[in-house]
């Protein structure tokens, strides 16, 4: 019998599908503490989790005979997801049981932001009548925002259209031809900022998307417009919101999530008379978490049972032969991709894949799926290598595969090319047959390492940048640990990658991007 052990509770339609299966024990116990969880996790199989419960490296390191944990709901920041794959664990999760519930939320917080109902209920439940006080904001007509085309994001537009409103989507994976589907306008952000009544973000929490919406970009807004956060906490930075509110510049703010959960006591925006908030209950109703439950069940009972594998987020589905053989080519590509993502910041209509030399006679299917996740996971939450070609079918992203019997310098080498408003090619190949390399950034020939944190300049072909550069990263404490240099004489441009041990922040980004012939400083994480 393969053990599964809950430690969260999950509905029961979910933990019947569990009970149902031959082969499978359950042990529920919701609510267990660190430490209980220690003690039960050494002979389980499988283990099924919300939110409440952290699986730590030291959980895992505890594990020895897991072979799966299943995350019901679409997060696994509570789950150590670089610990699980160094043990061979799979991670699975449920990306699309909360969409329509975590969207029909954001639609009742705008309603009732508009329209004051939470502070005109408690007027009321308090014996008062102001009628005056709680004049409001009509819907119909007036200009939506919304940050992220994502399946969320595509069901808020939906209902928002439902309402009358007019719709702005800024998303810089969302092609043009998709949004006439959607029958929305896309717009760059500072258009969404500039025009919207109402903004309300739809985007996984990442460090291109914390602070999204700061103080220069609420600054950029309209008077008295309106701001919806129930995607996560930090993508509206809640300092400079609170400023907005109390300049009278943000005419009022809901909020389902907070940059710490639960907030502190006193929260000045909590406490806010024209802020409405709940504690991150997006994905909280009946339906929602028999979705969830079911599905991560069902998830868990088919691994264990028969092998069969789906949104899983840290294994390709292929046979355990063959992913021996492409390991590094899976990782190259993922690097690739995830390279590519980060430098992505207008609208992007197809993704080229070539393959060139040995690597051209393998099934590479999993590879081109690999660099997808690696692209699309930097501005979609959820995306594995399940889902990833569904998403970005869903986005209107065209993707080409090629291939080529012969390699011009390596024995196989992928090549990654974007193309939209601006296009971009990047090269990968693997070295003594395991260490994944970048060669080629557009006409930059160089053999970087893509691991950890790295700088992507672009300079003029002038002496003394190579040094400024390092003063710049030195006097702020940040140690170089590889640099790697290419140059096209023809038009005397140069390009740097430099590995860091940390990442600079942004005020490091502007004084790089201040030496003298620096073109262009970006940081990527690998």
């Amino acid at each position: 019998m393969a053990k599964v052990l809950v430690t969260d509770s999950l509905a029961p339609q979910g933990v019947d599908v569990l009970r149902q299966a031959r082969g499978i024990e359950v042990v529920e116990r919701a609510g267990a503490s660190p430490e209980e969880l220690l003690d039960l996790i050494g002979d389980a199989e499988g283990l099924v989790i919300r939110s409440g419960t952290k699986v730590t490296a030291e959980v895992i390191a505890r594990a020895e005979k897991l072979r799966v944990i299943g995350r019901a709901g679409i997060g696994v920041d509570n789950v150590d997801v670089a610990a699980a794959t160094a043990r061979g664990i799979v991670v699975v999760n449920t990306p699309e049981g909360n969409n329509v519930t975590t969207a029909e939320l954001a639609i009742a917080l705008m309603v009732s932001l508009a329209r004051h109902i939470p502070q005109a209920t408690a007027s009321m439940k308090a014996n008062k009548w102001e009628k005056k006080k709680f004049q409001g904001m009509e819907l119909y007509n007036r200009t939506l925002g919304v940050v992220g085309a994502g399946n969320i994001g595509r069901i808020v537009v939906s209902r928002a259209q439902g309402l009358g409103l007019r719709v702005l989507v800024y998303d810089p994976f969302l092609t043009t031809e998709r949004a006439a589907q959607l029958e929305v306008e896309r717009v760059e952000f500072d258009d969404l900022l500039t025009r919207s009544d109402i903004i309300t973000v739809h985007v996984p929490k990442t460090k291109d998307t914390t602070g999204l919406i700061d103080r220069a970009a609420l600054a950029k807004t309209k008077p008295g417009v309106l701001v919806i956060n129930a995607a996560r906490g930090g993508i509206v930075d809640e300092t400079a919101l609170l400023e907005a509110l109390e300049s009278g510049h943000v005419g009022g703010a809901a909020l389902d999530v907070f940059e710490e959960e639960p907030p502190r006591e006193g929260h000045p925006l909590v406490q806010h008379p024209r802020v409405i908030c709940t504690p991150h209950v997006g994905a909280s109703t009946e339906q929602a978490q028999i979705n969830v439950s079911v599905t991560v069940s069902e998830q868990v009972r088919d691994y264990l049972t028969t092998g069969a594998l789906r949104n899983s987020i840290n294994v390709p589905s292929v046979s355990p032969e063959l992913l021996n053989e492409l390991g590094p080519y899976l990782a190259l590509g993922e690097k690739l991709g995830r390279f590519q993502g980060q430098l992505q910041d207008q609208g992007l209509e197809q993704v080229e894949v070539e393959y060139a030399g040995e690597i051209a006679d393998r099934n590479v299917t999993a590879i081109t799926i690999a660099v997808l996740k690696g692209l699309l996971e930097c501005h979609r939450a959820g995306v594995n290598m399940v889902n990833a070609t569904m998403v970005a079918q869903e986005l209107g992203i065209k993707l080409i595969e090629t291939k080529r019997g012969q390699a011009e310098d390596f024995a196989s080498s992928i090549s990654v090319r974007t193309r939209g408003a601006a296009d971009r090619l990047i090269s990968g190949a693997v070295f003594h047959g395991r260490q994944p390399r970048i060669v080629r950034i557009d006409d930059f020939m160089l053999e970087a390492i893509p691991e950890g944190p790295t700088l992507l300049l672009r300079n003029r072909d002038q002496s003394g940048v190579v040094g400024a550069v390092g003063k710049v990263l030195g006097d702020n404490g940040i140690n170089i640990s590889r640099m790697q240099l290419g140059l096209v004489r023809e038009r005397d441009e140069a390009a740097m990658l430099v590995n860091v041990d940390t990442a600079p922040g942004e005020n490091v980004l502007e004084e790089l991007r201040n030496v003298p012939h620096v073109v262009t400083a970006k940081l990527v994480e690998l």
